[in-house]
Order: structure tokens, then sequence, then C-alpha cells
């Protein structure tokens, strides 16, 4: 099969490799639709500590597909059934599986390799992480269940209310589809970005409340104030960057008793410094959420087959494989959301 191959930050290689026969409990999906990731992007500049444990590698993990080959012991799936996989599955043993913390898992069994023909799925992701498609779902729109599983899981665990201000800085996919979750769980959302398209997309597929357009406020922290309720500072911030700076910005925007979510993650060994005073006597609630379990990569396909999520909106374009490099850069010089990335399709 043709297959995009990791072999370092900067090197990935469109090659020619050979399909993994299923083993026991395994299956093999013939990839009809892949997205790329801001993990991906991040991944293609500098490498990842866990996603990537040796090289080449299979890359990308956000995918749909048609199961082509079923290994010995599969249940409940068959040849032909469309489905869409997590890139991940606990083990539910260890001492986090145990707590019911699936996300950090001890064990995690993680999956790349999305940018290719076919994609061989690990048994323990077949079996608790991997889900038939309703009829009328598209492959396009399945795709989406691995991130939008990470962002409904983040969202609840925020806690979400009714009439709450929530404001996001950072209107990447993740940030564009936090806004979305926001307004659907009855907040009154305010985000702020800098890049066009991202700021038309958090009109058109968010419906936020209020656009902070950074490049014309050298303030925005003041603007979230002016948003929310008699200008105490917003009810829950959300960073969905990734950056110190942006880390200890966003902690000023929330008012004594609310929550400050850092959903973004920084490079490894980033440190911030926030106000203790303010934090203290302040009663905030700080706190991040990583990942997705089981649960939410159920709840995020229902969000996306009952329409709730328009995912669609925030595909900029449709790719072949060996154009995943190109899409890569594209991402890296702003001028993408997600792309759709079809790699059994001759354009």
């Amino acid at each position: 099969m043709k297959a995009i191959q990791y072999y370092g930050p900067k090197d990935i290689r469109y090659e020619e490799v050979p399909i993994k026969p299923p083993c026991e409990g395994e299956v093999v999906v013939k990839v009809m639709s892949a997205l790329t990731c801001g993990t991906d992007v991040k991944t293609f500049r500098r490498g990842h500590p866990v996603l990537i444990k040796k090289v080449p590698s299979g890359f990308g993990h956000e995918f749909s597909g048609i199961i082509d080959k079923i290994g010995p012991g599969v249940e409940g799936f068959k040849v032909g059934d469309r489905v869409v996989a997590a890139n991940s599955a606990p083990c539910g043993k260890c001492f986090y599986c145990r707590h019911e913390e699936y996300n950090l898992c001890e064990n995690l069994n993680l999956l790349n390799g999305a940018y290719a023909q076919y994609i061989t799925v690990p048994a323990r992701i077949v079996e608790k992480n991997m889900l038939i498609l309703p009829d009328d779902l598209s492959f396009d729109k399945a795709a989406f269940c691995e991130p939008l599983a990470n962002v409904v899981h983040g969202a609840e665990r925020t806690g979400i209310k009714k009439g709450q201000s929530v404001g996001i800085i950072g209107i990447g996919p993740i940030g564009l589809m936090f806004a979305r979750v926001a307004k659907l769980m009855g907040a009154r959302v305010i985000v702020a970005g800098r890049n066009p398209i991202k700021l038309k997309a958090a009109k058109d597929f968010a419906q936020v409340d209020e656009i902070i357009d950074i490049r014309k406020y050298s303030n925005p922290e003041k603007i979230f104030k002016e948003f929310s309720d008699e200008g105490k500072g917003l009810d829950i911030a959300i960073e969905c960057v990734g950056l110190p700076e942006i880390w200890e910005q966003i902690f000023s925007c929330v008012r004594p008793g609310g929550t400050v979510h850092f959903f973004g993650g920084c490079k490894s060994g980033s440190t911030v410094t926030l106000d203790t005073t303010k934090m203290h006597y302040g009663d905030i609630k700080l706190m991040s959420v990583f990942h997705h379990t089981p649960k939410y990569f159920r709840k995020a396909l229902d969000y996306i087959a009952s329409g709730q999520i328009e995912v669609e909106k925030l595909i900029t374009d449709t790719l072949t494989l060996d154009q995943v490099e190109y899409a890569m850069q594209q991402h890296i010089e702003g001028k993408a959301i997600k792309f759709l990335i079809k790699p059994n399709v001759v354009f």
C-alpha cells in the first residue's frame, strides 16, 4: 500500500509499505477519510515523545473507513462494516483505570498510521474504541470523532453551565470545537484569535456570541471582562493555544470563583507564573484535561451523527495522500483549519 512514513522532524516520506496482516482480535481498515491535526503538525515540526516511539512510523491518527480484513477472535464486526476507530484504548487494569481515569492509563494503546491506504487496528482498540457508523453518516464527518472526543471530555469536565460566560483564546480546530460545544451547553461564548480563516469559522461554525480579532486589540483581557456579567470577569476561561504566556494571560480574564482550563499543551519543560493572591483569595479553580476516553468517543459520534456539530465546516480542502507534507506546510503558514486526506482516491 501507499503510506506516509514518519522518519523525524520535517522528514515524512510517501512510500510503498506492506499492509500488516491482522493478528488475534485485530482488523484491517481501508482508510476512506483522514484528517490533519494540530498534534500532527507539532510532531512534524519537532517530534513527539509519546505518539512516536520509534522510526520509521506510521503518521496520522484521525480516520474512518471500511473493514477490509478481520483477524481471529474478532466479535461484533465483519468485513464491509463502516467504522471509526479512536487512536487509543485504555487497558482497564492499571491504577488509573481502576480509578476510572481512563485517559491517564499507564498502558494506553496508541495508534498512528491514518495517512495510508490501510491501517491495522490493534485488538484493544477494536474491542473498546471502534464504532460502527450510522448508515447516513459520511466517512468525512466520522473522521472528526477523535478530536471532538477530546473537546467533549474537556467541556464536560469543566462543568460548563447554561448562561455562563465562557472565553476561549486560540481558535484552531480544537478551540473552535470547544466554542461550539460550549454554545450547545447553553453558555455565552467569546473567542479571541488572529487568523482570518479561523475568525470566520468562529462565526459560521461555532456560532459564538462575540469574536475578538487580536490583530486589532492590544488588550483582549479588557474585552473578555466587558463581555462578562457586571464586568467581573469570565465564569470560565479556556486556553487552547499551548503557550505559557497565553496561560498567564488568560488567568487574568477569569472572575473570583471562576474556572481556568489550561487545555492547550505547552512544550515539555515549560513553566508559568501566576498571581497566587488572586488564585487563593479569589477562590479560582485551575484545571487541565488530557485526551479522551471511550465514553467521550461515543458522545462525539452522537454529536456528529445528530447534526448538532457540523464538523464538515472545518475542512479547508481535500487532498490526496501524497500531499500530506504540503498540508503540514500550509498549517504552519496559518492557511488551513483541517485538511481532508483521501488515501484511496485519485483526483
